[in-house]
């Protein structure tokens, strides 16, 4: 299947009066490019989410937050460190004796003092497995969102491809019509403007410039491109790098199409093909 780069998934876990909430977001990129937004407490937890989900995913921009809070069902109880609370408490009185003029330490400093106040939440490393189990969960759910737009895209993209096949089999019973009608109003002209000269060398200029204007190799590169196009969609997997390839050769095509005109329907042929190749080559960008 063809996954988008474009995805969001969330998951929240309750673990001994705590909950685990993890978010990933993706967003489509060249290469893949992860950044995180963790709970300080949970910061250990960075590597292991990192080689998750860099083995599941190979493109895009993705941000993981990971946080922790007291779950509401089971508040947290707080306590102090009682060890830490008595050397406060000696270098304040030591403080003191030399500087008596000195303000003591109010309830809210020694509450804010790192260290002072422990609760009864679970350790990191008896949360790891439940991070590892939440992350498996979102990159699971992050897949499906992915794939399911993917489909979106290759559908769109299957529709743009059906009308540029309509197109280039449209034309390509056209061309050595239109090459020999400009055959015909070309030789009128030269033989009016060059009475003159031999009729056997305007011929061979005519044939000569006939065959720069003639489009029916062009035509069928566009059909083998547009024929591969849909081998990578049908193939799926990584194709996003391979169907922006195409885009570019397809848009070649197109442009050279447009160039070596030499009829009005073969322009607007290739000017809608031109849009349409644009229209892909956008939605090929979120492909991962």
């Amino acid at each position: 299947m063809i996954h988008s780069m474009t995805g969001f998934a969330v998951q929240t876990r309750d673990l001994d009066g705590v909950r685990l909430h993890l978010e990933l977001r993706s967003v489509n990129s060249r290469y893949l490019d992860l950044a995180f937004r963790i709970a300080d407490e949970l910061r250990q937890a960075e590597p292991v989410l990192r080689e998750l989900i860099a083995a599941h995913l190979s493109r895009g921009k993705v941000e993981c937050r990971l946080t922790v809070q007291a779950s509401d069902a089971a508040p947290r109880r707080l306590a102090l460190n009682a060890g830490l609370l008595e050397q406060l408490c000696e270098v304040e009185a030591a403080v003191r004796a030399r500087l008596p003029q000195a303000a003591g330490l109010s309830v809210a400093e020694v509450l804010r003092w790192p260290g002072m106040l422990a609760d009864d939440s679970p350790a990191f490393d008896a949360m790891q497995p439940a991070i590892v189990e939440l992350a498996r969960a979102a990159l699971a759910e992050l897949s499906a969102t992915r794939r399911r737009e993917g489909e979106k895209l290759a559908v769109m993209i299957r529709e743009r491809t059906a009308r540029m096949r309509a197109l280039v089999t449209q034309l390509a019973p056209r061309v050595p019509a239109i090459v020999a009608e400009y055959q015909d109003k070309l030789l009128t002209r030269l033989r009016e403007a060059l009475a003159s000269v031999d009729e056997d060398r305007i011929r061979q200029e005519v044939a000569l410039f006939a065959q720069r204007i003639d489009v029916a190799e062009e035509l069928s590169r566009l059909a083998a491109h547009l024929d591969e196009v849909d081998h990578i969609l049908a193939a799926g997997g990584a194709a996003g790098k391979r169907l922006d390839f195409l885009m570019q050769e397809l848009n070649r095509e197109a442009n050279t199409l447009a160039s070596k005109s030499a009829a009005a329907d073969l322009t607007g042929a290739a000017m809608e093909m031109k849009v349409l190749i644009e229209q892909m080559r956008e939605q090929v960008q979120n492909i991962e």
